[in-house]
């Protein structure tokens, strides 16, 4: 495998979960990213390295050929809208759900329901779907407050154990997804590289089987 591959990874806990994987797979990073400012990370392959970015920005990394494949939720996924990605692989690790959450009972009537979220694209999908419309407030994070402050009806966000909701009165209500972290590839990349990234992928998934069996 003389191709070089670059692979993009958030720090947390989809770099935590897709670590075991890619050792499963013969892959080790040199560095740690907690410890090391940099941020492409060497492997104990020469021609594979790791670049280490926000998991909001793995898409596009992905997608415009800066990384060749990444690991990235679906729920952002989602969000990004997919394009010049291809998603081979469910990788089975960071699950979570994106719900609708916000108080118990109906929100006023008479005017828009307010949703807050940072997840603009998926919401207006999910409401699209179902006839609705409601009016979407962009937050970039403490969603559980903007129902409390009286900003928003309801929220849209991903959804672990619900303690966090619980904690501040609220309560999950509906799922518009069940979430996990998948592999992106760049479609690019994948016929330049085509024999390097396949058996990638083959790596990858055997190693999700073999952590399943094991879990299992």
């Amino acid at each position: 495998m003389s191709d070089t591959l670059t692979i993009a990874l958030s720090k947390g806990r989809i770099y935590k979960e897709t670590i075991p994987l890619l050792a499963q797979a013969g892959i080790e990073p040199v560095d740690d990213p907690e410890t090391s400012r940099k941020l492409i990370l060497d492997t104990n392959l020469p021609y594979v390295k790791l670049v280490i970015i926000r998991a909001s920005d793995v898409p596009t990394y992905v997608q415009y050929g800066a990384a060749d494949v990444g690991v990235a939720g679906k729920d952002v996924l989602m969000e990004h809208g997919g394009a010049g990605l291809y998603e081979p692989l469910d990788l089975r690790i960071a699950k979570c759900k994106l719900m609708v959450a916000g108080p118990e009972g109906n929100p006023p009537a008479g005017r828009r329901m307010r949703i807050a979220t940072k997840f603009v694209n998926s919401t207006r999908r999910y409401y699209a779907a179902q006839g609705k419309q409601v009016e979407i407030i962009k937050l970039y994070g403490s969603m559980e407050l903007a129902p409390l402050v009286g900003l928003s009806d309801r929220i849209v966000d991903v959804v672990d154990t619900g303690n966090t909701l619980r904690a501040n009165g609220l309560m999950p209500l509906e799922e518009i997804a069940q979430i996990s972290s998948r592999l992106v590839v760049n479609k690019a990349s994948m016929k330049v590289k085509h024999a390097t990234i396949s058996a990638f992928i083959e790596h990858m998934s055997k190693a999700v089987d073999a952590l399943h069996a094991k879990a299992g």
